[in-house]
């Protein structure tokens, strides 16, 4: 089979050509990534560098990577209270 004719038959299974669909799907391992570590993700995504990451990531996500990670993070972790300083409360 051609390329051609493969990347027309890809289409028409996923709607999607094999280049988005691999896109997608780094983009997909690269969420992951950010939500479950504090590593660095380009490479380990097939992404290359942190700027074609940061380019690809921000344009089919609509943040950056950091900015992901960070709002990922705040809505998963508590935050400590008054400076991590633990109050215990009276009963009423």
């Amino acid at each position: 089979m051609s390329s051609r004719n493969l990347g027309r038959h890809f289409r028409s299974v996923t709607g999607t050509t094999p280049l988005q669909w691999l896109l997608t799907q780094r983009i997909r391992h690269a969420q992951q990534l950010l939500e479950t570590t504090d590593d660095t993700i380009a490479a380990a995504t097939g992404m290359g560098t942190a700027t074609t990451l940061r380019r690809h990531f921000s344009r089919t996500v609509g943040v950056p990577p950091d900015t992901y990670r960070r709002t990922f993070r705040s809505r998963t972790r508590p935050r400590p209270n008054n400076g991590g300083q633990h109050h215990q409360h009276a009963e009423l």
